[in-house]
Formats: C-alpha cells, sequence, structure tokens
C-alpha cells in the first residue's frame, strides 16, 4: 500500500500510524466482541468489566471486583441489567465467576494465551472511569508469574504496556484476532498492565465442581486473647469471628454457631476473608474440610460436610 493510500489514525498504544485496511479490521474486532463485554457492579456502583464466558451466563471477572459483602449486578450491553451470584471465587488468580439468568448470550472467542509471543499486539476492552466500551492498544512485553502479596505464592500473568485504568479489571485482553486471551486484573500492576492468561482462567473454570461449595456463613476478622492448651499460658490469636450462620448449611449442619472463632480450614490459617475462600477453592471436589474454631476458649476440631448448594460465605470488615 503507497503513502497515499494511507490514512493517519490515532491510537492509543505504541502502534502509530496504520492503514484503511488494518483500521477497518480493528474497528470490526472491537465491534464484534463488544456484545460480549459487561459491566459489573456491586452495591450499584460500577465497579469493573467482565467476560461473558458461556451462553449460559456464566460471566468472568477479577475475584477483587467483587470481593466483600453487598449484591453484584451485571449490566448488559444491549442494557439489560441482571443480579448475579458469585459461583466461585479464586482470591490468589483474583478470579470469579459469575452467574446471571440469561440465556443465548454471546459467549466470547477464547484462544490458547499459552502461544503468546511478546511482541505481539494485544488490545484491551473495559470501563475506565466508567467510560464504556474503550479499547486501548499495546504489545506483550512479559509472560511468567508475579508475587501474590502476603501469601508467598505466585501467579501467572501477561504483562503488556496497553493502558488501564480501575474500570478495565475483569475485562477481555484481546489478541490481533479478537480472541481472549487474557482477563485484565491490573491490581496486579503497576506502570504495566496485568492480566490472567485465559489458559489459566480457562484451566480454572474447568476444574471448578458442578456444584457450588460454601459454608453458609458471615464472618469478621478479630484478634483474641486464648489460653494455650497445657501450658495455659495467655497468647494472642487471630481468626474469623462468625456473626452469622445461616440455616440449613454446611456450617450449620456441622454445629457452628454465632461466636465461634474459625483459625485454621484445612490445616491453613485463616486471617481473613479471602485467605478462608481460598482455601475453600484449593479444596476443590474434597467433601470434607477440617475446621479449627475457638469457642468458649477452648480449640476443637469440627469437620464440615460440603455437600449440597448453600448460600455463599461473605465478608465484613
Amino acid at each position: 500500500m503507497t503513502k497515499t493510500e494511507e490514512k493517519d489514525i490515532e491510537v492509543s498504544g505504541p502502534v502509530g500510524f496504520i492503514s484503511d485496511e488494518v483500521s477497518s479490521e480493528l474497528i470490526t474486532m472491537v465491534r464484534n466482541v463488544g456484545p460480549s463485554v459487561v459491566q459489573v457492579r456491586r452495591d450499584g456502583r460500577g465497579g469493573g468489566a467482565g467476560v461473558i464466558w458461556r451462553s449460559d451466563g456464566a460471566i468472568l471477572t477479577n475475584h477483587h471486583v467483587v470481593a466483600g459483602s453487598g449484591s453484584v449486578s451485571v449490566l448488559l450491553p444491549d442494557g439489560r441489567a441482571f443480579p448475579a451470584r458469585v459461583l466461585n471465587q479464586n482470591p490468589a488468580l483474583d478470579l470469579a465467576l459469575l452467574k446471571i439468568d440469561a440465556d443465548d448470550l454471546p459467549a466470547a472467542l477464547v484462544d490458547d494465551s499459552s502461544r503468546l509471543r511478546i511482541g505481539e499486539m494485544v488490545f484491551a476492552v473495559g470501563h475506565p472511569w466508567g467510560q464504556k466500551n474503550v479499547v486501548t492498544a499495546g504489545i506483550v512485553s512479559g509472560l511468567g508469574h508475579v508475587p501474590i502479596p502476603g501469601s508467598g505464592r505466585t501467579a501467572q500473568y501477561l504483562r503488556s504496556d496497553v493502558h488501564v485504568a480501575p474500570g478495565n479489571s475483569g475485562g477481555p485482553m484481546l489478541n490481533a484476532g479478537g480472541a481472549v486471551v487474557g482477563i485484565t486484573a491490573m491490581i496486579f500492576g503497576g506502570d504495566m498492565a496485568v492480566a490472567v492468561p485465559s489458559h489459566v482462567a480457562a484451566e480454572w473454570v474447568g476444574g471448578l465442581p458442578s456444584r457450588r461449595v460454601f459454608l453458609g456463613v458471615s464472618v469478621e476478622p478479630v484478634e483474641f486473647a486464648l489460653t494455650l492448651p497445657q501450658s495455659r499460658r495467655e497468647g494472642r490469636a487471630a481468626g474469623l469471628l462468625l456473626v452469622a450462620v445461616d440455616d440449613d448449611t454446611p456450617a450449620a449442619r456441622a454445629g457452628l454457631k454465632p461466636g465461634d472463632v474459625i483459625l485454621a480450614a484445612a490445616g491453613k490459617p485463616v486471617v481473613d476473608g479471602e485467605a478462608l475462600l481460598d482455601v475453600l477453592s484449593d479444596n476443590g471436589l474434597n467433601r470434607n474440610l477440617p475446621l479449627h474454631i475457638a469457642r468458649g476458649g477452648v480449640i476443637r476440631e469440627v469437620a464440615i460436610d460440603l455437600a449440597g448448594e448453600d448460600p455463599p460465605l461473605e465478608t465484613s470488615a
């Protein structure tokens, strides 16, 4: 294509000047993916974006977009709004799977991010600062692992120089073919955009149990004095105070009561709601979950039978 056949188009990112033909392809790509990008709200406020993962109403977003107590809703590109249930979430990966009561939704095309190469073009679609369906462009600059603060663990990431802002979280990162190769998770990033690779997200969703796994409690982090067994010395402990236990749930059937304090789950200390959610996610298809609780100054072990579908665990600050 000659110089006279080119048109100067300003794009966000390092793309520079692009031809009419390429520009037309980009416009078509954005138009095609638009119906699959939703807005996720918590307590009626704009929290971030999400991707229609399956046509049955399953939507993938970031854990931090829906973390905490309160209602979650999804606004579709066609203007319809639905209350959303949090089916599962993984704080370590910063992923959450939502479900709305809608069928025949336009699921996004997902590609295998493990085949991405440094230098490939990528595009982020989201709602930065409340502006809907904003598209920014960049290139892949890194593939690897990023430390998860406070956990001693790492998560796989896709790093690029795509510009993102609050409201992009949970939205798709696309390759040049318009397929999802990542879920934008700017909570991991600094000056660079960071996304959870699509193959990691797909593996997580594919490994989820066919039923929801919840305890049926509301919790609040606490610190308290505890008399240590045998030595009778008093020490300090941290855990999750049960402020409510829903009827006919795994927690209620195991005999947990408001006022109990969960100290550990599956042998791992739990000092906040996210740590407990992380254990529930890691527990996977295991039916039983051992808990160490403090009740009346005495530490005891309780086995939770996770069979059945129950209301979700909620945390309160």
